[in-house]
């Protein structure tokens, strides 16, 4: 691959330090390497590849030098001020928040699922929601065989997904502590609420799931709904899927599509309880797939449990995949 001159936006976050691990781990190519955080952090040292990098304080000036891609996670606010700035300086955004995602000029990409999008980028990619991102992985290969008609999403997230000050929560739950980030206490209890709710009854975590699963498997006939629920895990987000397809199937050929599937770990042994657990899928990027078996309710339907650490493959190594991708596309 061509060396690239990358930035990193939001370095000394959750996400941003596990960009750092993730582009170590994958030998991504990198000439140079800039990393910026807010005010606050600036000045923060870093080590990428033995070396130690500096933070700077992201300023509307930073992208004056020559950078070809930068990786952003820094939350919507700076996303919709300064991807289009760098954008303007000719870089290549990979935005982590959800600033971006329903835009319709912007492609919202899973590589495992609809790698060409990148292809009409305008300067600025989405990385999906993060439940989003291990759900549609296993989908692709099931819809494009059998024409997925209904799909019930329900979430299992951990509280990685609210950043540090989930982790917190959690932390001083278990020793008697007061929370800070949830409405109640996560430490033994399970909240059905993430992010706000809207006047429809959903929150956005659910409309988010919802829309981007239409848009990146580009189906808006697909009926989608969801509910999504934060658990007392560390890392590790799991989802039961229930599907409804248009097509009648035999199991077997559901096994050998989510076989042929990238990205896709099939650990379905429930005569020897062996399935997916978050606790097992913690620091890796693929996607556990168990419980497979048909839904005797509707005429062509099955249930699936599919988990994934939504701190890699939920947002640090998708955005990662992004930009090798782009890399290809920048020779």
């Amino acid at each position: 691959m061509e060396q690239v001159n990358l930035a990193i936006v939001g370095a000394t976050g959750m996400v941003g330090r596990t960009f750092l691990k993730v582009l170590e781990e994958r030998n991504f190519p990198i000439k140079n390497l800039y990393l910026f955080s807010s005010e606050k952090s600036a000045g923060t040292e870093l080590v990428f590849r033995g070396k130690e990098y500096k933070v700077e304080a992201l300023t509307e000036a930073s992208f004056d030098r020559d950078m070809d891609i930068a990786l952003f996670s820094a939350g919507g606010d700076v996303s919709k001020k300064f991807a289009p700035i760098a954008r303007d300086h000719g870089v290549i955004v990979v935005d982590n928040s959800s600033a971006w995602r329903m835009e319709k000029d912007i492609p919202l990409v899973v590589p495992e699922v609809n790698p060409n999008d990148v292809d009409w980028n305008n300067g600025i990619i989405a990385n999906p929601n993060c439940s989003t991102i291990q759900s549609v992985v296993p989908l692709v290969k099931l819809h494009e065989a059998l024409k997925i008609k209904r799909i019930v999403y329900s979430t299992y997230q951990a509280v990685s997904g609210s950043g540090v000050g989930g982790m917190k929560d959690l932390e001083n739950g278990i020793n008697g502590g007061e929370n800070k980030k949830y409405p109640y206490q996560i430490a033994y209890n399970c909240l059905p609420h993430i992010d706000e709710f809207l006047d429809n009854g959903y929150t956005k975590e659910e409309m988010k799931m919802i829309n981007e699963t239409k848009k990146i498997l580009n189906d808006e006939s697909i009926r989608v709904t969801a509910t999504t629920v934060r658990v007392p895990v560390r890392y590790g987000h799991s989802v039961c899927i229930n599907l409804e397809f248009e097509n009648p199937f035999e199991m077997e050929q559901i096994y050998k599509l989510l076989q042929e599937t990238e990205g896709v770990n099939i650990v379905d042994d429930v005569t020897n309880n062996v399935y997916p657990m978050p606790i097992d899928v913690e620091g890796k990027d693929e996607v556990y797939v168990g419980r497979i078996r048909r839904d005797y309710s509707v005429e062509n339907g099955i249930n699936m449990w599919v988990v994934a650490d939504n701190i890699r493959k939920g947002a640090a190594t998708n955005t990662v995949q992004i930009a090798e991708l782009l890399i290809k596309k920048l020779k």
